[in-house]
């Protein structure tokens, strides 16, 4: 991996997700087992929009998605850019996906009690992640709740830096990984119409996943205001 400027594109992430795939799938398939936090904070989003329905939006294989829908209750549908994740998700845990790009969901405006974003908007430059929020906004009910996951940084990339990844198990991709400054996020979210409810950052636990420093943030959608 080298780090770089390059924002990649959606078709390059397609691919690349298309390509490692079931690879992928296998190596986190029991990810979450030794990451009690991230369980706690999913099980916490799980209440908040136990009302439903949940969009897990860049869902990967579905194992986010298959814990909200064990722990809230609530319709669970997965978006991915790569129809092959969809394809690992749908056989691994009975739930419905789709396809789909974030920037441009498949959904109706105030359709969903919660958008969980685990991991995704990484692939995205800034211009890719205003729209992403917006479409986040635009589908989550006034009131709903939105919880993003991302990688601030490791060992050699700091916030605002992104990585190239050329080559991944042996596939060649064509993925950047960007490395994302929380306040600034937590500004183009407020933006978007998405406000702070929570935010956590924690340190990186190298024995069950990459060595990167990582931030959550809970967000609410404002409610729409009535005459004044």
């Amino acid at each position: 991996m080298t780090t770089s400027r390059s924002t990649g594109a959606p078709d390059g992430t397609r691919r690349g997700y298309d390509a490692v795939a079931e690879r992928y799938a296998a190596q986190i398939a029991g990810e979450l087992d030794g990451k009690p936090l991230d369980r706690a904070l999913l099980d916490a989003f799980a209440e908040l929009a136990a009302d439903g329905p949940v969009l897990d939006v860049g869902c990967g294989p579905g194992h986010a998605a298959a814990r909200l829908a064990a722990r809230g209750g609530a319709p669970v549908l997965g978006l991915d850019l790569s129809p092959g994740m969809c394809a690992v998700a749908r056989r691994t845990t009975a739930l419905p996906y789709a396809a789909a790009d974030m920037t441009a969901l498949p959904v109706r405006s105030g359709a969903a009690a919660g958008v969980l974003c685990w991991y995704a908007v990484i692939h995205l430059d800034r211009a890719g992640r205003d729209a992403a929020y917006a479409e986040f906004a635009r589908v989550l009910c006034p009131g709903g709740h939105a919880l993003l996951a991302f990688h601030t940084g490791d060992a050699e990339a700091a916030p605002g830096t992104a990585r190239r990844l050329t080559t991944w198990w042996d596939h060649p991709v064509d993925l950047t990984f960007h490395f994302l400054d929380p306040g600034a996020e937590t500004e183009a979210l407020a933006r978007a119409g998405l406000i702070p409810a929570a935010r956590l950052d924690r340190a990186p636990d190298p024995a069950v996943e990459h060595a990167s420093s990582r931030t959550y943030l809970l967000l609410r959608r404002i409610r729409s205001r009535g005459p004044s």
